[in-house]
């Protein structure tokens, strides 16, 4: 059976505020698929209408070519963490999972399995309540990974995670997209999805902004801009600016400039008796390629006086 999860114009309103609008997109198998888009977006949302915890207006949300709630032992084709703090603080950690392994007939070495995988086996019989954030999101992806499934979807799991827990991760999602699985994570940070992830989608105000593969968008967002670090950088932004070139500031001695080539803009400082030390091709992080593609997007920014930032996300 091929890994996926497909929506088809999928919608969702609570009350006047729409949270999804006609979304579609793909998550494919053997790669790892970013999910991202600022505050408010409707990502939360969209991975609730695929798990069939809330209802679509319009539209379908497909996992492995079928609505969740048909499912059979959706454990074993799906495995998700949405909330890392969904759970009972009483019960101890392999509890949690045993019981969740007789819900969906798992066999229980597969509960021992899962917890050295994400490494709580020293503290499997310790109560929940007592563990930390990071402690919870290993617990909440050893759940997701209890019943071997091909679809695997995780919202913000690096989330009080640790250099080693990040570590970690990022190694856990390459291995499982190199095993075929379809992976989709949701993220705010996009230096680990750089490192993590094949493709990405993002959306803004519910709707699909990009669909496409992280190398291309770093390579569009690149584009032909030069870095250039210079003492000098009031002076060569105006030479620059003059010189009919758009420029902009990334560092203390440091610009990006787009319009001339690198020779030219090197002719340009000298002959204005500036000098440098960096001319080289611009190439655009991760989150420098976000931020150009959500910045009409952007429900909330700083400085907004909002009365009410309690829209489903």
């Amino acid at each position: 059976m091929e890994a996926s999860i497909e929506l088809r114009g999928l919608r969702k309103r609570y009350g006047r505020t729409v949270a999804v609008d006609g979304l579609s997109f793909t998550v494919a198998p053997g790669q790892v698929t970013g999910f991202v888009g600022p505050n408010g977006a409707g990502k939360s949302t969209t991975m609730r209408m695929i798990l069939g915890l809330d209802a679509p207006d319009e539209g379908t949300a497909l996992v492995n070519g079928r609505p969740y709630r048909t499912l059979r032992a959706p454990l074993r084709q799906v495995g998700a963490l949405l909330d890392a703090g969904a759970l009972h603080p009483g019960r101890r950690a392999r509890d949690h999972l045993l019981w969740m392994a007789h819900y969906s007939g798992i066999p229980r070495r597969r509960v021992d399995e899962v917890l050295d995988e994400v490494g709580l086996s020293s503290v499997a019989r310790r109560r929940t309540g007592g563990f930390s954030l990071g402690m919870r999101q290993r617990l909440g992806i050893a759940g997701a990974l209890l019943g071997d499934p091909p679809v695997l979807m995780f919202d913000e799991p690096i989330n009080g995670l640790d250099i080693e827990g990040i570590q970690w991760i990022r190694g856990l999602l390459r291995r499982l997209a190199a095993e075929g699985r379809a992976v989709l994570v949701s993220s705010h940070l996009m230096s680990e999805l750089q490192d993590s992830a094949d493709h990405l989608v993002v959306i803004g105000r519910g709707r699909l902004v990009a669909d496409t593969s992280v190398r291309e968008l770093l390579a569009t967002a690149s584009g032909d801009r030069v870095r250039l670090r210079t003492p000098h950088r009031s002076e060569a932004m105006t030479v620059l600016a003059n010189a009919g070139a758009t420029v902009a500031v990334i560092g203390a001695d440091e610009l990006t400039v787009t319009g001339p080539t690198a020779e030219r803009i090197a002719a340009l400082l000298t002959e204005a008796g500036l000098g440098f030390t960096e001319l080289t091709p611009h190439r655009a992080s991760l989150e420098e390629a976000y931020m150009e593609l959500t910045r009409e997007s952007v429900e909330y920014s700083a400085g907004d006086r909002v009365a009410d930032a309690g829209e489903p996300s």
